[in-house]
């Protein structure tokens, strides 16, 4: 089992930035490639960002691509968005999870999520 706690999550302006974190404990952290996935009321859950085991590899949603950055710290057992540029659009509850093959929409384990709410 693997459990997964995000926190780094409020209230901020358009233009403002936060950085949100995901701890994980339980099994090896570096078997599993990482993601973040939002979602806002009323819609589907969708994919933000993923990393690879290593680190090595990232990729991103188009509406995030430039503005946020996702990392991750193998001997912390954590992974971390750093989201800049915030806007409204963006304001949603941000879960992590964690996959030991490839981040999709179907994965191993969940957190139980962020709010990010972005002010006009």
């Amino acid at each position: 089992q693997v459990r997964l706690v995000e926190s780094g999550g409020g209230l901020v302006q358009a233009g403002g930035s936060l950085r949100l974190s995901c701890a994980a404990s339980g099994r090896t952290f570096s078997y599993y490639a990482m993601g973040w996935f939002r979602q806002a009321p009323g819609k589907e859950r969708e994919f933000v960002a993923t990393i690879s085991r290593s680190g090595g590899s990232t990729a991103y949603a188009d509406s995030v691509k430039g503005r946020f950055t996702i990392s991750r710290d193998n001997a912390k057992n954590t992974v971390y968005l750093q989201m800049n540029s915030l806007k409204p659009e963006d304001t949603a509850t941000y879960y992590c999870a964690a996959n030991n093959s490839k981040i999709s929409a179907q994965n191993d384990y969940w957190g139980q999520g962020t709010q990010v709410t972005v002010s006009s």
